[in-house]
């Protein structure tokens, strides 16, 4: 099942700091865990960026949340204790605690910087997500966008751009050697549907051969048959075919089964890499999240 939104483990956690024990971070995700049916699997499930699993954040989220409503206190760095406002609360035996709960509180509406506001119906308005998860969400929403924008940016190109595009974005992943023997390589037409020939190392270890396709329709798996037939011709045992377009699901199956090592490279793809290696985009804006570094302030 999904890990719940944070505010969901708000409840839990009030609950569990009723004892009026001291917790640390960490003694709290173990105890909520199971009180929310989240697995040791789930738990090791990461953040889009890969720096924080999905629990922790979320369980760390919320009890700042709960922190700035003074419903949790912090007798020390990393570990939380119910206050006598927060011993209220669960004496009113509340049916869930979220932000909406929370923002009857003034130290919590100061610390999301509003103001008390008359109370409006509720239309089913979505989940929040804490902030750092808003933070991701939106830069995952930009980018897909990006990746959109570049695909069309690319079919609207020559099929000679589109080879110099590829060598650009091969070469940033490290294959080929210096951009211009790449470039000398890529574009040598006529050896039986082979657009050219890449080294795979600097060193020219082995070499790959390349298929650039700027497509509309769907590549199918007859288009990699005679691409897989090519690479046998030049006795070649890796291939690279990358298109603007998609691949069909019996070329996907074609390419698991064959003694040559092919690599597919759809349009989906191949934007993404352009952006994960910088060919074809700019920065705009950086926004670097930072957190406090608890062992500098260990004495």
């Amino acid at each position: 099942m999904p890990i719940p939104d944070f505010q969901s483990f708000m409840l839990p956690i009030m609950t569990l700091a009723s004892d009026g024990a001291e917790r640390s971070l960490g003694q709290i995700r173990d105890a909520v865990a199971p009180m929310l049916g989240v697995t040791d699997e789930e738990r090791k499930e990461l953040l889009p960026s890969g720096t924080q699993p999905v629990f922790d954040n979320r369980v760390a989220w919320a009890c700042i949340y709960l922190h700035r409503a003074v419903l949790l206190q912090r007798p020390k760095r990393g570990w939380y204790q119910i206050t006598d406002r927060g011993k209220g609360v669960i004496q009113e035996a509340p049916e869930k605690i979220d932000v909406k709960f929370l923002e009857r509180y003034k130290e919590f509406l100061e610390f999301r910087g509003k103001r008390r506001e008359p109370k409006k119906p509720d239309h089913g308005e979505a989940v929040p997500a804490n902030p750092e998860e808003a933070l991701e969400a939106a830069y995952q929403e930009l980018q897909e966008n990006l990746a959109i924008e570049l695909i069309q940016t690319i079919k609207d190109c020559s099929p000679e751009f589109f080879e110099r595009l590829v060598i650009d974005v091969l070469v940033k992943m490290g294959y080929g050697g210096s951009r211009k023997e790449a470039g000398q390589a890529v574009g040598k037409r006529g050896d039986e549907g082979i657009d050219g020939i890449i080294k795979e190392d600097k060193l020219g270890l082995d070499i790959i051969y390349v298929q650039a396709k700027r497509w509309e329709g769907t590549v199918g798996r007859p288009e990699i048959q005679k691409f897989a037939g090519a690479l046998q011709g030049q006795r070649a045992r890796k291939g690279i075919f990358i298109t603007t377009s998609a691949f069909s699901s019996d070329a996907l199956n074609y390419v698991k089964n064959i003694d040559s090592k092919i690599i597919l490279v759809d349009g989906q793809r191949l934007a993404e890499l352009m952006v994960e290696h910088n060919v074809g985009v700019s920065p705009v804006s950086t926004y670097r999240v930072k957190r406090v570094d608890i062992d500098y302030f260990i004495e």
